[in-house]
């Protein structure tokens, strides 16, 4: 990820159901996605974003994405509050 030291200063929820929360309640100005977490929560999460109107992109891996959030562990996907 280009951007990694913008997300660990931003304000991010991390995991599937906080990103959830977050797309659903109108805060997430942009979410990410892990390509090799499990399909049924990325094709969720994607349609969420598309019936909100949220920009998502998509990271290589999990691994990528929580260390780019500034985690020890791979995340699934992640919400940056507007």
């Amino acid at each position: 990820m280009s951007n990694e030291k913008g997300l660990q200063d931003a304000h991010v929820k991390i995991g599937t159901k906080q990103t959830m929360r977050m797309v659903q309640s109108g805060m997430a100005a942009e979410v990410y996605v892990a390509e090799d977490s499990d399909p049924q929560l990325t094709s969720k999460i994607i349609a969420l974003c598309e019936q909100h109107n949220v920009k998502y992109t998509k990271v290589d891996t999990m691994k990528n994405l929580g260390k780019a959030c500034g985690i020890g562990v791979g995340a699934a996907m992640a919400a940056v509050a507007k």
